[in-house]
């Protein structure tokens, strides 16, 4: 059973539901965060920023770190490939925008961000991750600073012990592990003994991500690892009821399968907020994805995706949703 009062601390922010919402380029903006948020996800995250884009003030990158009270405590996570700039980059954010904690992206296994350095790319070179870290950590001591990594860049150079020893000395406050390899990416399984050994090795919060599909995998989590607190990703896609069956769970209250006119309802304020947010063309765009993920496993459900990834506009977005309310 889930511990009810299990508590995380990550420098001066405490969280008493130790369930976070990871990162996920693409999905985690404004509207997807408040919807998490409503349904009770302990801390969220903006999409991962370029630290490039924020210091030469590029008005989308910045646009992708606004975000509203509703959703504290929020993370804003950077990526880069220099001390120099993540240091302006994580001044400037917290200058302008205040955000709970500002978490440093050694995670990212796509080429295009690992090329340039940054990334998971840092694990090939942990005297480069220290010196970033330390320059991150010294230009915003306001806030916590945290990191989310993989293992290491393949299966013969596993570091996220040896990183985590030395991030912890630097004053990282909170590690999230995702224990697969950059080579990896989203494929084989995550290693959740390397969480365990990073917890065993670090006195620092260690926040473990990967393969938790389920309540089950949970409570595997954190009987096996006996990690702080865990980072949902994939199984939060179209599913931000997760974080309230989770909550259920822990209060041993029952939790009902999600009807047809519920998901309908969450589908419609995310289109909503989408628009609001983006405009109609971008908003409708962006929406196309969620609506896979909404209505994956439904009766009829490829017909209704279909229908709703070819519809043109918004108009016809939201007649289909109102034809299918039962």
């Amino acid at each position: 059973m889930i511990d009810l009062n299990k508590k995380i601390e990550i420098g001066s922010l405490t969280l008493d539901f130790p369930f976070f919402l990871a990162p996920m380029a693409g999905v985690t903006d404004y509207a997807y965060r408040v919807i998490a948020k409503e349904f009770g996800a302990g801390i969220v995250y903006s999409e991962f920023v370029s630290a490039h884009g924020i210091i030469r003030k590029n008005e989308k990158t910045l646009k992708m770190i606004e975000f509203s009270n509703f959703e504290r405590p929020i993370g804003i996570q950077i990526f880069g490939d220099t001390p120099e700039v993540m240091e302006k980059a994580a001044r400037l954010v917290y200058d302008q925008f205040k955000p709970d904690l500002i978490d440093i992206n050694y995670g990212c296994p796509v080429p295009k961000v690992t090329k340039k350095g940054a990334g998971s790319a840092a694990l090939k070179d942990l005297c480069l991750m220290e010196d970033i870290t330390a320059a991150v950590v010294e230009s915003v001591k306001e806030v916590p600073v945290t990191v989310k990594m993989r293992a290491g860049w393949n299966s013969e150079n596993i570091v996220s012990t040896d990183a985590g020893v030395k991030l912890e000395k630097i004053g990282i406050k909170a590690i999230t592990l995702h224990p697969r390899t950059t080579v990896q990416m989203y494929r084989g399984k995550a290693d959740w003994s390397l969480i365990k050994e990073l917890k065993e090795n670090v006195k620092i919060p260690v926040i473990g991500n990967g393969d938790i599909q389920t309540i089950e995998d949970i409570e595997k989590m954190f009987s096996l690892t006996k990690c702080d607190g865990i980072m949902i990703g994939r199984a939060a896609l179209g599913n931000p009821w997760f974080f309230t069956q989770i909550k259920k769970y822990m209060k041993n209250e029952d939790f009902n399968e999600i009807s047809l006119n519920e998901r309908l309802d969450v589908c419609n304020k995310h289109l909503d907020l989408l628009v609001q947010t983006h405009g109609e063309v971008v908003g409708t765009n962006n929406m196309r994805k969620h609506f896979g993920w909404y209505f994956k496993g439904f009766k009829h459900a490829s017909g209704l995706r279909k229908k709703l990834v070819l519809v043109k506009n918004y108009s016809e977005m939201k007649d289909i949703l109102s034809n299918i309310r039962h």
